[in-house]
């Protein structure tokens, strides 16, 4: 289509003057350039090649899976921002029979990658063999870990809080009046389930008359189930999970046993993924600040790009209690007792 100046400017709310300029790259403040630049994208025109993003370089985006929502939301936001640099992101996403991180960083090597972000790798396992990341290091390749910090990996790490996000869950358990309490959480060779469960029985131990529960079990809804009814058998009213999948699974569970979520029992997620406000019920999750994340995973990956180099202490993101309808007052469990009571009259 042929570029109309007064389509742009109406849309970009500018005038046709400012369109013109930056058409033809006349100076022009940077906000008034994107502006016009975004209107132009928006209006469905194709930009003039002189106006074209021109591609700095290649870089991985390394992910476990994308069945859990957070990590799509990971990818989109990094890969936004670094299209917006001039870079080529290139998604890698490990699924089961499917290629090895290391498979896929060999491919990146390759291709002449600029620099690789891995999020929740196997730098995410507490007994992982840090050398694939030491290698690459000594490569000249810039990495970035986000959520699994390794301290003696040469490289920005960036992780949420767990601890913060595990008191925030419990704080508000214990004031709905809830004194039993399960932690469903993942397999405890992963740096952030450890942290969780530690987190859990450090928040329980300091307030009088909690009892606490941790079931480890896998990242998905089977995985929640599973360890919703270990935990609902032994009595809890309360259960903190490590994802909003998960969470789902252990509402699941809790129905299949005849109770109501949040009458009989109250969970809380995690994340804060897309599909958290539309569950049945609506979750109460900890927001993990993946934008936040995001955006500094890629300014730490362009600092070492540009040969300044991030400090390599772990960065701790502040997570966020997001209340909504999966969590209630602490009632009495109904059980088979009393149930057979009021039946019997």
């Amino acid at each position: 289509m042929r570029l109309r100046l007064v389509d742009i400017a109406q849309r970009a709310g500018v005038s046709e003057a400012t369109v013109s300029r930056v058409l033809n790259e006349k100076q022009v403040s940077d906000a008034a350039r994107d502006k016009v630049l975004t209107a132009i994208d928006v209006l469905g025109y194709e930009r003039p090649a002189r106006l074209r993003r021109r591609a700095t370089g290649l870089v991985g985006l390394v992910v476990p899976e994308l069945t859990n929502p957070v990590f799509p939301l990971f990818a989109q936001l990094i890969e936004t921002a670094l299209a917006k640099h001039g870079y080529v992101p290139l998604l890698c996403t490990q699924t089961p029979n499917g290629l090895h991180e290391d498979e896929y960083v060999e491919m990146l090597l390759e291709q002449g990658t600029s620099g690789i972000i891995f999020v929740s790798g196997i730098h995410a396992i507490t007994e992982a063999d840090t050398d694939r990341y030491a290698r690459l290091r000594a490569s000249g390749i810039p990495i970035v870990l986000i959520n699994g910090h390794q301290p003696d990996v040469d490289a920005p790490s960036l992780s949420q809080d767990d601890r913060a996000a595990v008191e925030l869950g419990v704080e508000h358990l214990r004031q709905l009046g809830h004194n039993r309490l399960g932690l469903a959480v993942g397999p405890s060779r992963y740096t952030p389930a450890s942290r969780r469960s530690t987190a859990f029985a450090h928040a329980v131990e300091r307030r009088p008359g909690l009892v606490g529960t941790a079931e480890h079990t896998q990242y998905t809804v089977e995985g929640g189930a599973a360890a919703a009814h270990v935990l609902l058998d032994g009595g809890v009213t309360g259960i903190l999970c490590g994802s909003d999948v998960m969470a789902m699974g252990v509402v699941r569970a809790a129905r299949q046993r005849g109770l109501r979520v949040p009458e009989d029992v109250s969970v809380i997620g995690s994340d804060d993924g897309m599909l958290a406000q539309y569950s049945d019920p609506p979750l109460t999750t900890i927001r993990q600040d993946v934008a936040g994340m995001s955006a500094a995973a890629v300014r730490a990956l362009l600092e070492e790009i540009g040969g300044t180099p991030s400090p390599r202490r772990e960065h701790l993101f502040a997570p966020e209690l997001v209340v909504r309808r999966s969590t209630g007052p602490a009632p009495a469990l109904r059980s088979a007792v009393a149930t057979s009571a009021v039946e019997n009259g």
